[in-house]
C-alpha cells in the first residue's frame, strides 16, 4: 500500500513494490562474485596451495521485460480506477441535478395547492356572510309584520269598546265621542309617525350594516391580494437563490475540476522530470537506491495500514454522532398525541438527498393509530433538513442516505 504525501500534492500516485530492489541486489551479489572471480587467476601464482572457492548465489528468473510488463499493467488498473471514479462521480451529478429538479416541482405544486385552499376558504366566509344577512333581513321583515299584527289586533279591540260605549252612551255623549274620536285620530297619526320614523331607522341602520359588511370584505379582500403577493415574492426569491447556489456551485465544481486538472498535469510533468534525472542518476546509485526505496515502501506501507484504521475509525465515530443528532433533533420536534399508550410502535423510513434534504418519509411499520403515525411522520419533517450529512465521509454518507427510525412514546431510536 502507498499513502499520498500531503506535504508534496503534485507528486503523482504510484504503486511501491519489491521487484526493481531484489533484482538491483541481487545484481550488487552478482557484480560481487563476478569480480572475485576475475581477480582470482592473478593471486594464484602466489598462492598455488589455495583450493579454488565456488560461490552460487540464487539469481531472479525474472526479466527486464516482465518487470516492463508488469508496471504496465498496474498503470493499466490506475487508469482503470480513475476512469471508473469520474464515472461514478458524473452519475452521482446527474441525479443529484434531478433530485433537485424534483423537489423543486414539489414546491411548486405545494404553492398552487395553498392557493386553491385560500380561495375556497375566501369563499366559504363569503357565502356564511350572505346566509347571516339574509338571515337578519327574514328577522327583521318578521318582527315587523307581527308588531303590525299587534297594532292591528290593538286597534279592533279599541274599536269594539268604542262601538260598545257609543251603544250604551249614545244619546247622552254625543260630544265626547267626537273628542275621543279626535283624540284616536292624533293618536294613530301619531303611531303611524312613529312606525316610519322606526321603518326609517331600521332602513338606515340596515344600510348602515351592509356598509361595513362591504369595507370588512373589501378589507379581507386586499389583505389576501397583499398575502399572495408577498407569497410570490417569496418563492421568486427563494428560485433566484436556489438559481445563484446552483450557479455557484457549478463554478466551484468547474474550477475544482481545472485545479485538479492541473495538479495532475504538474505531477505528471514532476514525474517525467524525475525519472528522466533518476535515469541519468541510476547506474551510479542502484545499491543505496534499492535500500532506501525498499525500506522508504515497508515504511508507507506501515503508515498506510495505519491511516487506514484510522480513517475507518474515524468514519465509525462520524456516523455515531450523526445518526445520534438525527434521534434528537426528532426527538425535540415530536408532538406526541394524548392519549398514547406505551405500547404503541411505528418504524418511519427516512429518505434524505445528498445535502441532507429530506426526500420523503414512509411507515414501514405501523402502530396501528393514524394519529400516531401522523405524529412520527411530522417530527421527522419537523427536524429535517439534516445537513450535518455532507461531514460525513463518502462512503458513510450513501450508508445514511435512506435509514429507520424506531418511535416509541418516550423513546426514538
Amino acid at each position: 500500500m502507498a499513502r499520498h504525501d500531503q506535504r508534496a500534492p503534485t507528486q503523482p500516485y504510484r504503486p511501491v513494490g519489491y521487484g526493481l530492489p531484489t533484482v538491483l541486489a541481487v545484481g550488487l551479489h552478482v557484480l560481487v562474485v563476478v569480480l572475485s572471480v576475475v581477480t582470482l587467476p592473478q593471486r594464484q601464482p602466489e598462492d598455488p596451495q589455495t583450493s579454488s572457492i565456488v560461490q552460487a548465489t540464487l539469481v531472479s528468473t525474472e526479466t527486464t521485460t516482465d518487470q516492463a510488463q508488469r508496471a504496465e499493467e498496474a498503470r493499466s488498473r490506475a487508469a482503470a480506477r480513475q476512469a471508473e471514479e469520474e464515472a461514478q462521480q458524473a452519475e452521482a451529478e446527474a441525479r443529484e441535478r434531478a433530485e433537485e429538479e424534483l423537489a423543486a416541482e414539489e414546491t411548486a405544486r405545494q404553492a398552487e395547492q395553498e392557493a386553491a385552499e385560500r380561495e375556497a376558504e375566501a369563499r366559504q366566509r363569503d357565502e356564511a356572510r350572505e346566509a347571516a344577512e339574509a338571515e337578519a333581513r327574514r328577522r327583521a321583515e318578521e318582527a315587523e309584520r307581527q308588531a303590525q299584527l299587534r297594532e292591528e289586533q290593538e286597534a279592533q279591540r279599541q274599536r269594539q269598546q268604542e262601538e260598545a260605549a257609543e251603544a250604551q252612551r249614545q244619546a247622552e255623549e254625543e260630544a265626547r265621542r267626537q273628542q275621543e274620536a279626535e283624540a284616536q285620530r292624533r293618536a294613530e297619526e301619531e303611531a303611524r309617525r312613529q312606525r316610519e320614523a322606526e321603518e326609517q331607522r331600521r332602513a338606515e341602520e340596515e344600510a348602515r350594516r351592509q356598509r361595513e359588511a362591504e369595507e370588512q370584505r373589501q378589507a379581507e379582500e386586499e389583505a389576501r391580494r397583499q398575502r399572495e403577493a408577498e407569497e410570490q415574492r417569496q418563492a421568486e426569491e427563494e428560485a433566484r437563490r436556489q438559481r445563484e447556489a446552483e450557479e455557484q456551485r457549478r463554478a466551484e465544481e468547474e474550477a475544482r475540476r481545472q485545479r485538479e486538472a492541473e495538479e495532475q498535469r504538474q505531477a505528471e510533468e514532476e514525474a517525467r522530470r524525475q525519472r528522466e534525472a533518476e535515469e541519468q542518476r541510476r547506474r551510479e546509485e542502484e545499491a543505496r537506491r534499492a535500500a532506501e526505496e525498499a525500506s522508504q515502501g515497508l515504511e508507507r506501507a506501515i503508515e498506510g495500514e495505519s491511516e487506514a484504521v484510522a480513517n475507518a475509525r474515524q468514519a465509525q465515530e462520524a456516523a455515531n454522532s450523526f445518526i445520534n443528532l438525527v434521534r434528537r433533533a426528532v426527538e425535540q420536534a415530536w408532538v406526541i398525541p394524548p392519549g398514547a399508550t406505551g405500547n404503541l410502535e411505528a418504524t418511519i423510513q427516512v429518505q434524505l438527498g445528498p445535502s441532507g434534504e429530506l426526500f420523503g418519509t414512509s411507515i414501514i411499520q405501523s402502530s396501528g393509530d393514524s394519529s400516531f403515525d401522523r405524529s412520527a411522520i411530522q417530527a421527522v419533517e419537523a427536524a429535517a433538513p439534516f445537513g450535518e450529512l455532507r461531514q460525513l465521509p463518502a462512503t458513510a454518507q450513501r450508508d445514511f442516505r435512506q435509514f429507520n427510525l424506531r418511535f416509541r412514546p418516550g423513546d426514538v431510536r
